[in-house]
């Protein structure tokens, strides 16, 4: 299971061959939630927790570290389900977001639901998904600016006051001010 730190970072990372993680990870502790997600539009590059970091340290695995991100900056919005079932898979979760090069996430629903109140195809690559090692299916919006997260949000859940300043006080204003890897 993930764990929360202190000084919670978030890592990007290239690695010489990408076959080389599926069998460092299937090495690795078991009490270990290891995860890395190949940064959209780039060829090479990673985003991984600390908890995996640190895994892949102990266990020698060669790789090469671009940067780090304060997790503190990337936020992430819960429902009350995907409060009770993903509150330890934060940083999973905000890794996940960067590797959209998103700035926030938000919980929008689960896989099943008959209607999710969304219009899919008209911004495919702004969803994703997320499923812990034992639970539901979540689906995601992911945000990389904060002013589509307020509209977003705004437009659907109107009455959700705690939802709208959420949106408001995302940390970053948008993913330009995210720490570059290049």
């Amino acid at each position: 299971m993930a764990t929360r730190h202190p000084m919670p970072n978030l890592y990007y990372f290239t690695i010489e061959d990408e076959s080389m993680l599926a069998e460092a990870f299937a090495g690795l502790d078991r009490d270990v939630f290891a995860i890395a997600y190949k940064v959209a539009e780039s060829e090479d590059v990673f985003v991984t927790t600390a908890e995996t970091k640190q895994a892949m340290d102990r266990n020698d695995v060669p790789y090469h570290l671009l940067a780090e991100e304060d997790a503190r900056r990337v936020a992430v919005y819960h429902s009350e389900l995907s409060r009770e079932e993903l509150l330890d898979y934060e940083d999973v979760l905000k890794a996940l977001t960067l590797a959209y090069r998103g700035i926030a996430v938000a919980c929008v629903g689960v896989n099943g639901d008959s209607d999710l109140g969304l219009d899919l195809g008209a911004e495919e690559a702004r969803f994703t998904y997320f499923t812990p090692p034992s639970g539901h299916t979540f689906i995601l919006r992911v945000f990389v600016d904060r002013k589509d997260a307020v509209d977003f949000i705004s437009q659907r859940s109107s009455d959700e006051n705690e939802a709208v300043e959420w949106a408001k006080t995302i940390p970053l204003a948008s993913s330009e001010e995210l720490v570059t890897y290049h």
